[in-house]
């Protein structure tokens, strides 16, 4: 713990773009909670934009609103 997912528009990541986005997020993370990047995971879910507001908005962003730390501007 902790665990990270992210929801995103399905794009063409690299394995070479997962990589480096999961090294960021493990140092950033590690970090931030004082813990090794062992006890990190994470979790990325394509999601297709026609889903995004019953797979995405609405339960990750109306649903959970008392636990963002950053909104959207949408």
């Amino acid at each position: 713990m902790p665990h990270i997912h992210i929801k995103y528009f399905p794009v063409g990541l690299t394995q070479e773009v997962i990589e480096t986005l999961v090294s960021h997020l493990n140092q950033v993370v590690g970090q931030a909670f004082n813990c090794s990047e062992g006890v990190i995971s994470i979790a990325l879910e394509p999601i297709t934009p026609e889903s995004w507001q019953a797979q995405g908005y609405q339960p990750e962003i109306i649903n959970r609103s008392a636990l963002l730390v950053k909104r959207p501007n949408y």
